[in-house]
């Protein structure tokens, strides 16, 4: 203990005889909490982007979003193309919500045709979603299917595009769209070499799915955004201008000449309307 002391004695007198010595170590300690000290604005917790979740619906797959993940990362925003069981509404809208539960941060949900029945039925974390982005999709309210929603206005023509349902195992029915009459019927807007690999590659709806209520809509307590195609013979475009703006859409954008498939066809303007959905969502 006494050597001890002794050399601390003999340090402070150091410091002490040398006024230059002292400032030269306060200098140093200066600098030294500059560089570990991060800055109050690097302190602060920046905002999380929001996670972009993309449902696809009913004679689709994840891979119809191709063209819009492709932007959406090249502008810095994180993705998932979900795939959608096509299963039921309630029990599609579990899978989903239970997808966005695992994800951290805020998220926005994209739905496609029967998609948006999905969105709409969402029940994940509340304040999880931050907005509703509705493309070519069914935006119900409780009670309604999206099959019943089909006809409230003229103008689809999907009931003579399906193939003879498939019959399933356990007494349900799969429903596809003829090949042959795929293209016209859902992507007309797009080239016949493309209609041809989306109709190989469809991916069936459940019959019952199509024609089960919707439970409360999350677009009465999330804002929404839609977009669709003028040219739409899947969902009439009068009843998507309907059903925008019954949910008090914030934005719609009515694409002129597109097809069902309008985030095949038009991948910028549906970017877009995401990008000002998740710009608008944020407090």
């Amino acid at each position: 203990m006494n050597s001890i002391a002794c050399r601390m004695r003999r340090v402070t007198a150091a410091i002490s005889a040398s006024p230059a010595t002292f400032a030269l170590i306060t200098v140093l300690m200066a600098a030294a909490a500059a560089i570990f000290t991060p800055p109050i604005a690097a302190r602060e917790a920046a905002p999380a982007q929001p996670t972009v979740v993309l449902v696809h619906g009913a004679f689709a797959e994840s891979s119809s979003w191709e063209d819009v993940v492709a932007r959406l990362l090249a502008k810095g925003l994180p993705v998932i193309a979900a795939a959608n069981p096509l299963r039921g509404v309630r029990s599609d809208a579990s899978y989903i919500a239970s997808l966005v539960d695992s994800i951290p941060g805020p998220v926005i949900l994209v739905g496609h045709s029967y998609g948006g029945s999905v969105i709409t039925n969402i029940a994940a974390a509340k304040g999880k979603v931050k907005a509703l982005v509705f493309v070519a999709a069914f935006a119900p309210d409780v009670g309604e299917t999206a099959f019943s929603l089909s006809s409230k206005y003229p103008g689809g023509t999907l009931g003579p595009a399906l193939a003879p349902p498939v019959a399933l195992a356990d007494g349900g029915k799969d429903l596809y769209i003829q090949q042959a009459r795929y293209h016209d019927q859902f992507a007309a807007d797009l080239p016949a070499r493309v209609a041809a690999l989306l109709a190989a590659t469809q991916r069936p709806i459940a019959e019952a799915a199509g024609n089960e209520p919707s439970g409360p809509p999350a677009w009465k307590r999330i804002p929404s955004w839609f977009i669709y195609g003028t040219g739409d013979k899947n969902i009439p475009p009068a009843l998507q201008t309907f059903m925008a703006e019954r949910a008090g859409a914030k934005q719609t954008v009515a694409v002129d000449g597109a097809s069902h498939l309008v985030m095949a066809s038009h991948p910028d303007q549906v970017v877009q309307l995401i990008v000002d959905a998740a710009g608008g969502s944020t407090p």
